[in-house]
């Protein structure tokens, strides 16, 4: 059961927009260092607050939490003391992935990480009927819908959409800045003949082309909509559309035998502990040494020192 002070840290961070993962034990076989219930939280620079295992358990906690952050999808670690002679592999199913663990004592951990994930900022520009539509029916998405005012948007990281629909007032620069700032998605509501007019006075005023084409014009997806509410739906469904179709790091993309390649690393903060096996989370904090020009990660200090007793290498800070 989460404790009183784990919890109150989850709600600091879900109120500060910052996302971590909740990991839960929902089942050991004992001898383990962990009960079924203990809970954990996993930031997403793979800081552990909490308790959910010994230093080997907890690497893999790590990596698979920062992988769920990733896909956005909750998962089902199995951690297993036993594997076939020479096959360390992680055992991926819908749902539910099964790694073998051969630091641990004779016991067998199952965690349920699930991913607490801020919405995503949809700035929305004018006040307007199709405006205020889009941000009242924006929330039932699990959305953050902005209302923006004075000096226009402000897109910050991790903003999913910019849209105008301010008829006319301050239309230039709110496309401006939303093009610029890189969010997946800027729409203009306006017919395509005001919406063309619109983008050449935005090529007259310096903005490349390849900006321009991002620009979304009329917003939306085409239903034949006509109402503020039909509007505001097809432009909703356009930013659904373009969130879900952003790719993600899942991790079935990334569980295989041996050392993954750097993109795959980077991509999944994952890696192989060449002693035991072990996915961990290549990142900092994480005991490492270089050899042949790469990084080699460790579950714990033990493989490390033992890889080191055997191979040369370079030491590399953490």
């Amino acid at each position: 059961m989460i404790s009183a002070a784990l919890s109150r840290r989850a709600q600091e961070l879900a109120a500060a927009g910052d996302p971590f993962v909740t990991a839960t034990v929902v089942r050991v076989q004992h001898p383990t260092s962990v009960e079924a219930g203990s809970v954990a939280l996993v930031l997403d620079d793979g800081t552990i607050e909490g308790f959910v295992g010994g230093v080997c358990a907890e690497q893999s906690v790590r990596a698979y939490a920062l992988l769920a952050l990733e896909s956005g999808e909750p998962v089902l670690l199995r951690i297993l003391p036993d594997a076939v002679e020479g096959d360390v592999r992680a055992a991926v199913e819908d749902g539910a992935v099964t790694v073998h663990n051969p630091c641990l004592s004779g016991g067998a951990i199952e965690v349920f990480l699930e991913p607490a994930l801020p919405a995503p900022r949809v700035l929305v520009v004018g006040d307007t009927p199709i405006a205020g539509a889009v941000r009242r029916m924006g929330e039932e998405l699990g959305l953050e819908l902005v209302a923006v005012e004075g000096d226009g948007p402000d897109p910050g990281a991790g903003d999913l959409a910019v849209v105008v629909a301010a008829h006319g007032r301050d239309e230039l620069h709110s496309l401006r800045r939303g093009l610029e700032s890189g969010v997946p998605y800027v729409g203009l509501v306006a017919s395509a003949k005001r919406g063309a007019g619109v983008i050449e006075e935005l090529r007259a005023d310096g903005v490349p082309k390849e900006l321009l084409e991002l620009i979304d014009v009329p917003a939306g997806i085409a239903i034949g909509a006509s109402t503020a509410a039909e509007v505001a739906l097809s432009i909703l469904a356009k930013i659904v559309s373009v969130r879900r179709d952003a790719p993600v790091a899942t991790p079935a993309r990334q569980l295989t035998a041996g050392a993954p390649s750097a993109s795959a690393a980077a991509s999944a903060t994952l890696a192989v502990d060449p002693v035991c096996g072990m996915s961990v989370a290549a990142m900092a904090g994480t005991p490492s040494v270089r050899h042949d020009g790469e990084t080699v990660y460790f579950c714990c200090e033990g493989c490390k020192t033992e890889f080191e007793a055997r191979t040369e290498h370079e030491p590399v800070a953490n």
